[in-house]
């Protein structure tokens, strides 16, 4: 069954690559940067499920990286309004 929390994570995961992917076409985080942000969602993605009730985590994991990818591309917060 699907619940929110899995729709959530899938929309976390597709959010992450459309960052990573739009950060190195404009020019804002480069290769380098890219990989750092890669290497740090693949070692959560490997790693959390070793870790006790670790698979909870990586959805939230995510969820920060993405916000981190906000502030770096767009050097600051989104205004929605």
């Amino acid at each position: 069954m699907i619940g929110s929390s899995f729709v959530a994570g899938w929309i976390a995961q597709i959010v992450f690559w459309a960052l990573v992917l739009l950060g190195v076409g404009s020019g804002e985080l480069g290769i380098r940067g890219a990989a750092i942000f890669v290497t740090v969602w693949l070692a959560a993605y490997i790693g959390l499920p070793f870790v006790s009730f670790g698979s909870l985590f990586l959805t939230p994991s995510v969820a920060v990286l993405d916000v981190v990818l906000v502030f770096v591309i767009f050097k600051g917060d989104v205004r929605l309004s």
